[in-house]
């Protein structure tokens, strides 16, 4: 399955968003997608957006939203329009499996992991397709997946194929504890916010081509996708929350947005760095260039 190329018969303007996630506060890889989705579509003189994931509570940290949003608002990112939360958008997650079911693209699955290990399965290859299991508590909802080939094309990562089936199985849309999956919601809401394009880390690279196959069997257009390199910590982990990424020092935001240019591929002048905040967004708008961006998986 060829995605189809983004085409409108009327001039859509063009939409980004930065969607976090309020478990914890931002960290330094976290403020490279966010500078390179917000100065892309600036520089297109687009919407930005900001979308808050709170779609699973159990890892939420109290306070953890709004310590983003101040963040974002120090570092001179501001958004166009109402936070989106994905807790308030349940009832459109609920309404698109009720299409998916219609269809007959999903069903219920009573697997736990430990079942999936002790059939030796690396991935989910669609035990409960034609039943699930008698007697079990929960049952997750899974999406059935073709074994057709998809394609597109990354705007930083290039050409992009996947054999979706062999390489995720029947992955799922609901979880077993009656949350909805990350890939429904951000497909739904990416589809209701209008975006155009998707630029993000490449730790989400892999899960482009199952949010493309649930936007073909929801019937949504896809947005043009970019990933930019994950930021790392010595040891060569990904920064996050779970391999002791520090939070991003407020002590002086402009040298780090300089510096965060200069990882995007920019190459600002060096004088640069001792300007305003303003300044240094100004100056990214107006030299801005996406393909300048390394396409390397890490920084």
């Amino acid at each position: 399955m060829t995605s189809p190329a983004f085409t409108s018969d009327t001039v859509t303007t063009p939409t980004g968003r930065f969607a976090p996630s309020p478990t914890g506060p931002l960290h330094y890889g976290s403020l490279l997608a966010a500078v390179a989705s917000y100065l892309n579509i600036r520089s297109q003189n687009g919407t930005w957006l900001v979308r808050i994931d709170d779609l699973d509570p159990p890892r939420e940290i109290a306070g953890a939203a709004s310590d983003i949003l101040h963040t974002l608002e120090s570092f001179g990112l501001h958004w166009d329009k109402d936070i989106l939360y994905q807790s308030r958008r349940l009832e459109a997650y609920d309404e698109a499996l009720a299409r998916l079911q219609k269809k007959n693209l999903i069903y219920l699955c009573s697997c736990s992991r430990k079942d999936i290990v002790q059939r030796g399965e690396s991935i989910y290859t669609g035990h409960c397709r034609s039943g699930y299991i008698a007697g079990r508590q929960r049952y997750a909802i899974r999406l059935k997946v073709s074994k057709e080939t998809l394609s597109w094309h990354d705007m930083i990562q290039g050409s992009q194929f996947s054999r979706l089936f062999q390489e995720h199985g029947d992955f799922v849309v609901r979880r077993a504890d009656g949350l909805h999956a990350y890939h429904l919601a951000v497909v739904l809401d990416d589809d209701y916010q209008n975006i155009t394009e998707s630029i993000r880390g490449a730790d989400l690279l892999s899960s482009t081509s199952a949010q493309m196959y649930l936007q073909n069997a929801l019937d949504i257009e896809p947005p043009q996708y970019a990933h930019i390199p994950v930021a790392v910590n010595t040891r060569g982990e990904k920064l996050s929350k779970q391999t002791g990424a520090e939070p991003i020092s407020m002590h002086d935001p402009a040298r780090t947005l300089f510096k965060a240019l200069q990882d995007l591929g920019q190459s600002p002048p060096q004088d640069l760095q001792a300007s305003s905040i303003r300044d240094i967004l100004n100056w990214g708008k107006q030299n801005w260039a996406l393909k300048k961006i390394p396409s390397k998986q890490t920084l």
